[in-house]
């Protein structure tokens, strides 16, 4: 009978666990890392990129996000959407073509490959004569045009990918044609371009990389015409009126070439070179815009002089008298035009994708100016170094962050956001959810993560309390009037930090108040409030020196910040009020703050401290640093000092000569969130691979013992069972606990009287495993509410009748000890073999998918395995475990962060945070849906190629009609 009733138990439970519990990756916020192709659709107005890992994202209006994944671990050279249809061509540098297409499945459309191909060649033929290495994507649908390494341009037949031998288009064919006295005849070289002519689909212009362009008649299979230019070919343009072909090439210059009649001699047409008379580097990509009844827009990339500013990263834009040479951060990838109207309407916006971000410009807008992007954020424009999440954000508190940050943005452009395709059908969110990113250069950015795009709020600088030489070099390098080539400075990436020490290593927000406190990489606290106008200010600093007097030491690291005497004008925002400088001045690795109690503490590699703000007072100061741990004196830096510190100097010293360095900023800046990651990996425990042991005693000769890994604040029982007392709890890496006991004025004497502390209780875990989390229970076993939260009605007062308990999570066991006796009564070790260790532990609530008003708490942890588990309380059983990050991940185990409701963020490169969901009801992915074109396929097709084949005829039907199982998969 017992066994019978523990079994249905487990069943019920595990039924309650399918309730509560599912994990999914939903989606990815941030800039795609390595981007190496670009695409658009102006027929379905979505945008696509391609990476140098195989990834394929598209965006359409926001909201709207779709992601592939090649199988083959292969860049993703070029991008191309078949006009008017669904389906989009990515080709691989392994030389494989692939088939995408966007197809409905109950009422959303989902991203899918349908076929890849490899051209191959005659037998014995050398790898460049099938070698792509331009392609075109004919207006009808149904054909793409592959020019190669060897000359030849073979075409293909899709979606089905069956090559049309008869009608290729041989190097052979085309070097017989081309007059005898053109001095590239015998060595035309590989295809550079392929254009298809806008007024006629039969004819294509090919483009050789000696120079030679060819129209060529689809339907007779014969050369048209020959542009016999000499200079090495870049890139093509074939107007819109169909009159004039545009060429630029190598030498920085770009011509104008007539269409029809007989072939021209190459001094018939001159060219021009924009930035001569000097070398110029090449122009890469060239294109040309009517507009209604004035000048055409010219843009292109590239073509700076070469001498002088061969390393600028610039697109040219040309309309009539106004030239612009918008200067970006980081290496172009590629740029397209969207146009709002039909053919001939004016363009309104130019995109352009540089390595780190995508910068879109205002055409229609005097003063050309940037639009705001609502995804594809560079979150890494300095390095990220934390992260710190807030969930149900108050709507006041909501509504004033936004107006900071409005007067932030108030050099972007008004214009709506100009990509729009489909349809977003996510619901609203049911919450305001803020995630905080603190990076090296000092900034706190805040975004709104309620959604499936993270946009940007508000940015917070810290940089402004202290003496920085950041305002020099932010007038370095500026356009000056009258200068030439015109340069204006485009894009926000900037990954090169003034002074590594301004970093933001902790960040705490209080909700409810509004007040915030960030610290750093020396050892700077800083308490900020919610102001909503500009306020001139001192901020003081109150060194806290938490060695003690103890003799013996010496810091081997950095100085402290200077801190400036003179007052300072804070923009309308979060403005610092109060600064607690720590000495000596190591990276602060713990922070909480109380709002309630108007308190905040912190600790370091030496020890903690306990700050009042309101009265702006040391309340406490406690050294926990071990006579034996030198190591804790060196200084966080000089454990990575070979990477950062001569990276840091080597970057200031070459941008004060004002040479750039953007050529090198990827491996920099990856390097340099490599080496946050590893410390902080480092700091909790001095190996970084898992190690294959049972638990055992660690000595306490242990470096960074000391360390200050988690610091509570709790209203609870320490010295009687019958009387609670506001409290503070600290856990080390040395396994050790310390308990102090807070005495608070009475409200009305709070600014006057002081906050004394005493210690109450010191616990030492056998193991003296690292201590990495602290919760206090109450007596119906619920982790205790945030400060202002029962204040607010929004948690229900905490049970003070029952006995609380303290749970102390270590790196390799959760423990349950009484108050206030603190002894032990229940235990749960992670693992006793394979070496998991917890990295990060948090709080979430589980609501049931069934029950609208039944849910349960639970600890959500994630182990240096990379995966995650889910931990009842208060019984500490496990629930679940999953697998989420992979273990040689040690940047993204170490920047993961929990939310409140069960989801949780990582980084999966210096630019992407990867979001996934524990919970069943709490849910944050894409649902969009995406309308094939309905206008008629025969509308874009050439005449000589008659009806549309059975299988496109098939194909659309199903596309447009929502057929989710048709099984049109074809692969070569």
């Amino acid at each position: 009978m017992k066994r019978f009733r523990r079994h249905g138990h487990e069943t019920q439970r595990d039924r309650l666990k399918q309730e509560l519990y599912q994990f999914n990756k939903t989606v990815e916020h941030g800039f795609p890392h390595q981007p190496s192709a670009l695409g658009y659709s102006p027929s379905l107005q979505l945008l696509a990129i391609g990476t140098r890992s195989g990834a394929i994202k598209l965006y359409g209006a926001p909201g709207v996000e779709f992601m592939g994944l090649h199988d083959e671990n292969a860049a993703v050279t070029q991008v191309h959407f078949m006009p008017h249809q669904v389906e989009l061509v990515t080709l691989l540098d392994d030389n494989s073509l692939h088939m995408w297409t966007l197809r409905g499945h109950k009422g959303l459309s989902e991203l899918l490959e349908i076929g890849r191909f490899t051209l191959t060649g005659p037998p014995g033929a050398p790898p460049s004569v099938t070698r792509v290495t331009s392609v075109l994507a004919h207006s009808s649908g149904e054909l793409l045009l592959l020019g190669t390494e060897g000359g030849h341009v073979f075409i293909v037949e899709v979606p089905g990918f069956r090559e049309l031998e008869e009608r290729n288009i041989s190097l052979d064919q085309v070097a017989n044609s081309v007059p005898e006295d053109y001095i590239g005849r015998r060595n035309l070289e590989h295809v550079e371009s392929l254009q298809e002519n806008p007024v006629n689909p039969n004819q294509v212009v090919l483009g050789y990389g000696r120079g030679l362009m060819v129209i060529w008649d689809l339907e007779k299979q014969c050369a048209m015409q020959h542009i016999p230019a000499t200079q090495q070919l870049e890139s093509v343009w074939w107007t819109e009126d169909g009159e004039y072909i545009i060429s630029s090439h190598s030498d920085g210059s770009y011509c104008r070439w007539m269409v029809g009649g007989e072939d021209m001699n190459d001094d018939e047409e001159k060219s021009d070179i924009p930035y001569g008379h000097f070398p110029c580097k090449a122009i890469s990509k060239i294109v040309q815009l009517p507009t209604e009844g004035g000048p055409p827009f010219l843009l292109f990339s590239g073509g700076m002089p070469r001498a002088s500013y061969g390393d600028r990263h610039c697109i040219t834009v040309i309309h009539g008298k106004t030239h612009v040479a918008l200067d970006f951060t980081s290496r172009i990838i590629d740029f397209f035009a969207i146009r709002d109207g039909p053919q001939f309407s004016d363009p309104s916006a130019l995109v352009v994708l540089v390595e780190e971000e995508l910068v879109v410009i205002d055409l229609q807008t005097e003063g050309w100016p940037v639009i705001q992007t609502p995804y594809l954020i560079p979150l890494h424009s300095s390095a990220i170094t934390c992260s710190h999440h807030i969930s149900a954000i108050p709507l006041k508190l909501w509504e004033r962050i936004i107006a900071a940050g409005a007067m932030q943005y108030t050099h972007y452009s008004k214009k709506p956001w100009p990509i729009t395709g489909g349809q977003n059908l996510a619901p609203d969110p049911p919450q305001r959810d803020l995630l905080l990113t603190g990076h090296e250069d000092g900034i706190v950015n805040f975004w709104d993560a309620s959604g499936v795009c993270l946009y940007p709020m508000y940015k917070l600088s810290t940089a402004g309390v202290f003496h920085t030489d950041s305002d020099l070099n932010d007038n370095m390098n500026q356009g000056t009037e009258g200068e030439w080539p015109p340069f204006r400075k485009v894009g926000c990436f900037d990954p090169y930090s003034d002074d590594p020490r301004l970093g933001i290593q902790k960040i705490h927000l209080c909700k409810y108040s509004g007040y915030l406190t960030v610290a750093g990489t020396a050892g700077q606290i800083l308490v900020l409030e919610l102001n909503d106008e500009a306020a001139e200010q001192t901020v003081e600093a109150k060194v806290v020196d938490l060695l003690q007097g103890q003799e013996g030491f010496r810091w081997k690291g950095h100085t402290r910040l200077d801190v400036r005497e003179e007052p300072v004008l804070f923009p309308a925002g979060f403005q610092p009020f109060a600064l607690v400088q720590c000495q000596p001045p190591a990276v602060v690795t713990a922070l909480t703050l109380h709002s309630e109690w108007k308190l905040v503490a912190f600790g370091t590699s030496h020890g903690f401290g306990l700050y009042d703000y309101q009265q702006r007072n040391n309340v406490l100061i406690k050294c926990t640093l071990n006579p034996t741990d030198q190591v804790a004196l060196e200084g966080p830096l000089s454990r990575v000092k070979s990477i950062k510190k001569s990276l840091r100097q080597s970057f200031r010293r070459i941008r004060r000569s004002r040479v750039s360095l953007r050529k090198h900023h990827v491996n920099n800046a990856a390097k340099l969130h490599e080496a946050n990651a590893r410390l902080e990996a480092e700091l909790a425990e001095m190996e970084l691979a898992p190690v294959q042991r049972k638990i055992e005693a660690r000595s306490s000769d242990d470096s960074f013992t000391g360390l200050v890994r988690t610091l509570y604040f709790a209203d609870t029982f320490l010295t009687d069972s019958s009387h609670n007392t506001p409290s503070l709890w600290a856990g080390t890496n040395g396994g050790c606990v310390f308990a102090y006991m807070l005495r608070l004025p009475p409200a009305e004497h709070r600014a006057e009287e002081p906050v004394t502390a005493h210690q109450a209780k010191e616990i030492q875990l056998m193991h003296r495993a690292p201590v990495v989390g602290i919760v206090v229970l109450d007596g119906h076993g619920a982790p205790l509410p945030e400060p202002l939260e029962v204040a607010h009605d929004l948690a229900r007062s905490p049970d003070m009748h029952g006995s609380h308990h303290l749970l102390v999570i270590s790196e390799e066991q959760f423990k349950v000890f009484t108050l206030p006796k603190v002894s032990a009564k229940m235990k749960l070790k992670l693992t006793a073999i394979d070496g998991s260790r917890v990295r990060r532990v948090g709080v979430a609530w589980f609501g049931s998918s069934r029950t609208e008003d039944y849910g349960e708490s639970g600890l959500v942890v994630l182990t240096n395995q990379g995966d995650l588990h889910i931990v009842s309380l208060p019984h500490i059983k496990m629930q679940v475990h999953y697998p989420c990050i992979r273990r040689e991940d040690v940047s993204g185990i170490a920047s993961c962060v929990f939310t409140k409701y069960g989801q949780g963020f990582y980084l999966i490169s210096p630019s992407e945070f990867e979001r996934f969901s524990l919970s069943t009801r709490y849910l944050v992915e894409p649902r969009c849906l995406v309308d094939a074109p309905r206008q008629s396929f025969n509308q874009h097709r050439p005449p000589s190629f008659g009806a549309s084949s059975p299988q496109r005829r098939v194909m659309e039907h199903a596309l447009l009609n929502d057929e989710s199982d048709f099984p049109f998969h074809f692969t070569h």
